[in-house]
């Protein structure tokens, strides 16, 4: 019989076996919950932890009690206001045991339980609907630069590159490696012509004149051991290795005419995010660009970006005119890897359409790393993505799918940013 003993330790006041328990057993309520924070959340703040809140009704543990059946006598407490019959208006708070008026929607009740999620956890419950795949397999075609990075010491080199602490380290340590016998001999011939001279042996004596020649050699031996050696010698080396640029700047794109309701802003947020975390990976800094059009674009921040809702008509190429002069003003020092992503339901006027393949072709795609664009609908596919289908053509940095429900939206993504054959 074999026995398997867990020996990992755990946190003070914390369980690991109790907590997997309360995530699998109140497993839908916390993916309510992480919806809910999700939605008003910050993109750039995706991937911290949460805390979540569930009523308590729903964490009540089951138990036994007595049936109501038959017939039961009861007692009730009487008073000296009303009588049998008498009818009152219903209180305005609401009566009951509560403990005043209730509160807004948004507020948290004092009957939920709050949990915090930690960072992996809000993750994997983020995740789970677009079933993530093995995010390891996936590189992004990024923009790479060579920088030095040292790599130990070498043996050869030029004299700029010596390491004069390495090199005198490794001397003194061959000085006392080397001369560590002769120090030896003469501190035992030392004593021993102490010994004698204390015992009263004359200074002529044969034994006294030969430790003295002795003494005089080791020194002589000891003083030829050279201070630096060229073995001693070592030089700082410094290797080549590719690493990523450490800015970048990520451009959203989004309709947010009539036709775009919250459930597309939402699957929208959804492909932002994974971005921006995809991007994370690569690059030390980056800043996010948020540009929202209807029949007119203009850059806003995040908040508007995902709420503001205008009714009317679109006109795509007003956003792409506003991302030229972005990158231009802003981004266009060569020191910036821009990324693009656009997301629209793709209802666009059709003469316009053929302007956006334009200015794609001719002047955003050759300044930027990566553009994508996702249309999102369960419909046939519109004008502006047959233009678009186009560009492709004569870019191979742009990419195109369709979303038609939130469970798409990773492979999609997987499939948008897959490593492209050399």
């Amino acid at each position: 019989m074999t026995y398997l003993i867990d020996r990992r330790l755990q946190g003070k006041n914390k369980s690991a076996i109790n907590r997997e328990r309360f995530l699998r057993r109140y497993k839908s309520q916390i993916k309510d919950a992480v919806g809910r924070a999700i939605k008003g959340r910050s993109i750039t703040d995706i991937e911290n932890g949460e805390k979540v809140s569930i009523p308590v009704k729903d964490v009540n543990e089951p138990n036994f009690g007595h049936a109501h059946g038959g017939v039961w006598e009861t007692i009730n407490p009487g008073n000296k206001e009303y009588q049998k019959g008498d009818q009152f208006n219903r209180p305005k708070g609401g009566g009951g045991s509560g403990r005043g008026k209730a509160g807004n929607s948004d507020q948290q009740s004092e009957d939920d339980f709050i949990f915090e999620l930690s960072r992996e956890e809000f993750m994997n419950y983020f995740f789970e609907d677009l079933e993530l795949p093995n995010m390891v397999k996936t590189q992004l075609t990024a923009t790479t630069e060579f920088k030095n990075q040292r790599a130990g010491y070498n043996m050869s080199g030029t004299p700029s590159n010596i390491h004069v602490l390495r090199s005198l380290r490794g001397a003194l340590g061959r000085r006392i490696a080397v001369g560590g016998s002769s120090r030896k001999a003469v501190l035992e011939a030392e004593n021993e012509l102490i010994a004698l001279l204390e015992e009263g042996v004359p200074l002529d004596d044969l034994r006294v004149v030969e430790l003295k020649r002795l003494i005089h050699h080791l020194h002589t031996k000891l003083l030829a051991i050279p201070f630096i050696d060229p073995f001693d010698l070592r030089y700082s080396n410094r290797i080549k290795v590719p690493k990523p640029m450490t800015q970048a700047v990520m451009f959203c794109i989004m309709d947010v005419s009539g036709s775009m309701d919250e459930t597309r802003k939402d699957t929208a947020k959804r492909f932002f995010i994974l971005l921006y975390l995809f991007l994370k990976r690569a690059y030390d800094k980056i800043e996010v660009v948020f540009i929202r059009h209807h029949t007119a674009a203009s850059e806003v921040d995040e908040e508007e970006f995902f709420h503001s809702r205008e009714s009317g008509g679109t006109v795509v190429s007003s956003a792409l005119h506003l991302l030229t002069k972005v990158i231009g003003e802003r981004y266009g020092s060569g020191e910036w890897n821009s990324y693009v992503a656009q997301a629209s339901d793709g209802d666009n006027w059709d003469n316009d359409s053929v302007l956006c393949k334009q200015l794609l072709i001719n002047t955003i795609m050759p300044s930027v790393q990566y553009y994508t664009y996702v249309e999102i609908t369960d419909g046939p596919p519109q004008n502006l993505w047959e233009q678009y289908a186009e560009v492709s053509n004569h870019h191979a940095n742009f990419a195109m799918q369709k979303i038609v429900t939130p469970a798409d939206i990773y492979p999609v993504f997987r499939e948008l940013f897959k490593k492209q054959p050399k």
